[in-house]
């Protein structure tokens, strides 16, 4: 309780009286201005931005602010967690979830060509803020898949864990999503496809193939997922929903030149990378490494 009193009150309530600069009964001069602290005044008393919404900050429950107050500094940030959590009727383990994967840093992100190619503005700032630039797939394990090293998983047995963990994975994708199929069969003029990963997003109306690449970014990707797209609007889209979205989840991709060669195409797409949980734990010390710290501090 201390905690969230002392992290709020000095956002939600103007300063007391005792914590005004003590100026004198006439117009400040330039020296008495020199030695107010306004700088820490500033910093401890500032304004809500226009994003506040005080019906959803009292309707969070207490353990929800408190996930967010201890994984969190900035104000936009925490106010953006309390919408989303409100919004989305998130539990404190899905709250957990999206601070772990750094939600709000990658809002927005993602390389893609929206702006150009959804039917309106509204359309295409939903979807901008619907996909991260990266996603954490913490539940694909490469000593569980069989593997010896990340290098020896393919992308089938990626979708294949994705497949397996399709709940997990769609609330790491975001909000509204529901699972239309894996390896879909389209056919068109006699040829046919099999996108990896087939959704349909409710609050963007539309469907949403994901292509799933193991390495890097190449460009040959936007060719593949464009015809994808073109025949799922041809084939599979019905009369009143929104052109179909792409998006190449891969493991590395140079955000400046996908940006670039996105622009060419006319299908919405976007580009975002991924990591599992053996790139988190190359980034962790080992055991080894834990015990010598802790016996150097014993």
């Amino acid at each position: 309780m201390r905690q969230f009193y002392e992290e709020w009150a000095p956002s939600i309530r103007p300063p007391m009286a005792v914590e005004l600069p003590q100026l004198p009964n006439r117009p400040p001069t330039a020296v008495d201005l020199e030695v107010v602290d306004y700088e820490s005044l500033i910093k401890y008393h500032q304004p809500l931005t226009e994003k506040f919404n005080f019906e959803e900050f009292v309707s969070l429950s207490f353990t929800h602010h408190i996930e967010i107050l201890n994984k969190t500094e900035k104000l936009e940030e925490r106010l953006f967690y309390i919408h989303e959590a409100v919004a989305n009727k998130w539990d404190k383990y899905l709250l957990r979830d999206m601070l772990k994967g750094k939600l709000y840093e990658h809002q927005g992100e993602m390389p893609n060509n929206f702006a150009k190619t959804m039917p309106s503005t509204q359309s295409a700032l939903r979807a901008i803020e619907m996909f991260k630039d990266e996603y954490l797939l913490d539940f694909i394990n490469v000593e569980e898949i069989g593997a010896r090293d990340e290098a020896d998983v393919d992308e089938r047995e990626v979708e294949q864990a994705i497949i397996q963990n399709v709940k997990n994975f769609i609330m790491t994708f975001g909000r509204d999503f529901a699972f239309v199929g894996n390896q879909y069969h389209l056919e068109k003029f006699g040829v046919e496809q099999y996108p990896d990963l087939l959704f349909f997003n409710r609050e963007l109306a539309a469907l949403v193939c994901v292509e799933i690449k193991r390495g890097g970014f190449k460009p040959a990707y936007l060719g593949q997922l464009s015809a994808y797209l073109r025949i799922l609007d041809s084939e599979v889209k019905k009369p009143y929903e929104n052109p179909s979205i792409g998006i190449v989840l891969c493991k590395q991709a140079n955000k400046s030149f996908v940006e670039f060669l996105i622009q060419g195409y006319e299908n919405p797409m976007g580009v975002a990378t991924y990591k599992t949980m053996e790139d988190v734990r190359r980034v962790l010390p080992t055991e080894e490494e834990l015990r010598r710290v802790i016996d150097e501090e014993i």
